[in-house]
């Protein structure tokens, strides 16, 4: 281990070049929206002189360094915005600050030569997608909710879990191995509605990018995936207002400059109305049925001085549902997030940028049910103080440095009860106060560095060191990281890749429901922490200027220390969660296909994954190899939105994956005892995830109808009418098997469940 660090820091020192030479200057900036001054991210900078080129980072600041000239061409592109061309006299270093408009697709399709968005092809790093935000605001969901989880769902490599539900899988991963931040703050639970659609409001977003392979140095804590989520941060101009009805909820948002140019803030809000609407039609005398759920963005931004800017976001979600009814059975849920980021940019030069956060973040859930004579409860919590600092040094063209570190002080209070209801007295519940806690801390540094060797090679060289402690274990480790690709021609590339993650936070599913009822527990002297190693290849092509980008991607991962529950067991309070768990080991491997379809009326994209994930676990299954219950043979997903007018517009998504695993009996066996038959039967399990589902597919189309702009006391209003189907020919897809027996036959017999057929919604979205 430590041979293999040497190596690797030698390698990243000695293609380091910190000297500059005399005939460079260098040129940096920020690239915005011209009409709200929002920071664009990853938007390409392009030097036409040498043919080279750098992206903006989280924060729309761009430097690169190119040779002295009499006049520089450089060229300013983001996908949906009218490229700039500037011609420069560049005799010294320049700032140069672009504002970028949008562009009008509806109109053709021309493409601007020098429109050089084509990073996924001269970029060192692979298995990267930046979703589009017209396609997570466009394409049809449940209700009428736009949402980004739905949309990631449909792009390659990913598995989607359970009908209905915005969980996600990432080649072959469970979902707690994806990182879902927002403005850096970890989500622990992205949903709402027991999964229907997820937290984050769409209005309240400025840029979404998914991490699957690949992963750079900066990155840690999860074996799977990085989904990044930046929100908006308000219009610097103007005041505006912007919302939208529709048959599950409404939201809202206003936005608008602190003061002009230097800093602005925005508001956004989302509420349910389940509770509000079924209220008339319940009977005074019975109990309370009812569901509400709410979100809440909040973000303010400041420019100090030229070198300086903060960052102040707030976010606030939470469902509560309570239900009285069928056999007796009561429940109440009770979950949600609270986060809050405190983020200062300082750049100490035109080619040294760093950013200081501190975070804090909190999330609970509450399940109780009662049946009968006897309650349960279960009731998990987590929180996290965050302090990171993450530096990009620029030396020169060849060069791209990032390093930094991260601290995070983790607080857990997981627990379950069960108890019979007492005919006297009130019934015993858990306190989230007299929970016992159990803390844990992780730091983690960095370092790397994307090096361009010549022309057609280049490199993305990293290692990460993260250290967990805790009061019973304590653990470190080395991550490498390597990309290295290589240009075949002006629009195509083969890239490698090779990482390791570590991980040290684990969710233990303790039910297949597509509930909140899973635990977060740490690491410990029994719970090891999780690890990946994953390999990648891929070939990348770009057609017609970069109008149309391919993909190929093959990967191999391993991930060891697996945590499940044993069989028969449940988490119980007064127990020690961590003996009744046990471990193993996964291997997911796989092909995937991409094209996407950048500018123009029609815009989109089609993927297809082909691959196998398989589990061993010693205490399971008899010790033989078993597949992952999302293990979905093929799977593939196609995505279209079409200008059809300045008025309308259709957008649509077709979906189709093999069915997952699940286990079922074999056979039963009575129980017998002194010479009579009870009313018992053990279940004969051979295998672990012996059937599978039917296979799934489903077409979801909307229409939207952009309504004429019109003056009202002075202000510009625009708005539009969002018309979809969820399930269009309503295919009546498996959501789970249980098994019954025929009243006639005394046979048993399996029944598959269908959850949701064919959905139709409506909803009016405004802006003014």
């Amino acid at each position: 281990m430590k041979a293999k660090l040497k190596i690797l820091f030698v390698l990243i020192l000695a293609c380091i070049g910190f000297t500059v030479s005399a005939q460079k200057i260098t040129i940096s900036g920020h690239v915005k929206d011209a009409v709200t001054g929002e920071d664009l991210i990853g938007a390409t900078v392009y030097n036409t002189n040498k043919k080279v080129g750098t992206t903006t980072n989280n924060y729309g600041f761009y430097t690169l360094t190119v040779n002295k000239a009499d006049t520089l061409g450089m060229v300013y592109s983001y996908i949906g915005y009218k490229p700039q061309t500037k011609k420069v006299a560049a005799g010294n270093n320049l700032v140069i600050n672009i504002d970028l408009t949008t562009s009008d697709n509806s109109i053709d399709e021309v493409i601007v030569n020098g429109n050089r968005n084509d990073n996924n092809v001269r970029k060192a790093q692979m298995g990267v997608i930046d979703v589009p935000l017209k396609q997570i605001s466009t394409l049809p969901a449940i209700g009428g909710e736009s949402d980004v989880l739905k949309v990631i769902q449909l792009l390659p490599g990913i598995q989607q879990g359970k009908e209905g539900t915005t969980g996600f899988h990432v080649r072959g991963g469970n979902t707690d191995q994806n990182l879902v931040q927002l403005d850096e703050a970890t989500i622990y639970n992205p949903n709402h509605l027991f999964g229907l659609f997820s937290t984050f409001n769409t209005n309240a977003i400025n840029n979404v990018k998914l991490i699957k392979g690949g992963f750079p140095a900066e990155y840690g804590g999860r074996l799977s995936s990085i989904l990044e989520i930046t929100m908006k941060e308000g219009n610097k101009n103007n005041f505006a207002v912007s919302g939208g009805i529709g048959l599950l909820s409404s939201n809202l948002s206003v936005e608008g400059p602190i003061k002009k140019q230097k800093g602005s803030f925005i508001i956004s809000g989302r509420r349910s109305y389940f509770d509000l609407l079924s209220k008339p039609f319940i009977p005074k005398n019975k109990n309370n049925t009812n569901y509400y759920l709410y979100d809440i963005n909040a973000k303010i931004n400041y420019t100090l001085t030229d070198k300086d800017r903060v960052y102040l976001s707030f976010f606030s979600g939470l469902d509560d549902a309570k239900y009285t009814g069928a056999n007796s059975l009561n429940y109440g849920i009770n979950f949600g997030n609270k986060t809050a980021t405190f983020r200062w940019n300082h750049l100490f030069s035109n080619k040294i940028f760093s950013n200081t956060s501190l975070i804090y973040n909190d999330y609970h859930n509450s399940l109780t049910t009662t049946q009968g004579n006897y309650t349960s409860q279960l009731y998990s919590g987590i929180s996290d103080l965050n302090a990171k600092t993450d530096w990009e040094i620029n030396p020169n063209t060849r060069h791209s440095i990032k390093f930094g570190a991260n601290f995070s002080y983790n607080t857990f209070f997981p627990a379950t009860t069960s108890n019979k209801i007492p005919k006297k007295g009130t019934i015993s519940t858990i306190k989230p106060s007299n929970i016992p806690r159990k803390y844990s801390s992780q730091l983690a540094f960095y370092l790397s560095d994307e090096i361009k060797f010549n022309e057609k090679l280049s490199a993305n060289i990293g290692v990460r060191m993260p250290i967990f402690l805790s009061s019973k274990a304590n653990y470190s480790a080395i991550e490498p990281r390597a990309t290295l690709k290589f240009e075949t021609s002006s629009s195509s590339s083969i890239k490698a890749s090779y990482t390791e993650m570590n991980q040290f936070l684990h969710l233990v599913p303790s039910s297949t429901a597509s509930l909140p009822t899973d635990i977060w527990i740490s690491s410990s002297d029994i719970v090891k922490p999780e690890v990946s190693r994953q390999y990648s290849l891929g070939w990348f092509k770009n057609f017609k200027d970069n109008a149309i980008e391919t993909s190929v991607e093959a990967y191999y991962k391993t991930m060891s220390n697996q945590v499940l529950f044993k069989e028969g067991t449940q988490p119980l309070l007064e127990n020690n969660i961590d003996q009744q768990l046990t471990f193993g080991k996964g291997e997911s491997y796989g092909i995937e296909f991409f094209a996407k379809k950048n500018f123009g009326r029609l815009t989109g994209w089609l993927s297809y994954t082909l691959s196998w994930t398989n589990q061993t676990f010693k205490d399971l299954n008899y010790g033989k190899t078993f597949p992952y219950t999302y293990d979905k043979r093929h799977n593939i997903s196609a995505v279209v939105t079409y200008d059809l007018s300045k008025k309308w517009t259709v957008a649509a998504d077709w979906v189709f994956t093999s069915g997952g695993a699940y286990t079922l009996p074999l056979g039963k066996i009575p129980v017998y005892q002194g010479g009579s038959l009870y009313d018992i039967f053990y279940y004969d399990y051979a295998e672990r995830n012996n059937y599978r589902y039917r296979s799934y597919h489903r077409l979801d189309v909307s229409f939207i109808h952009h309504n004429r702009e019109r003056t009202f006391f002075g202000k510009k209003v625009t708005s539009e009418w969002v018309f979809g189907c969820y399930n269009l020919y309503s295919r009546m897809n498996p959501y789970f098997v249980y098994l019954t027996v025929d009243p006639l036959t005394k046979k048993p017999s399996a029944r598959e469940v269908s959850l949701l057929p064919i959905l139709p919604s409506v909803s009016w979205n405004f802006k003014f």
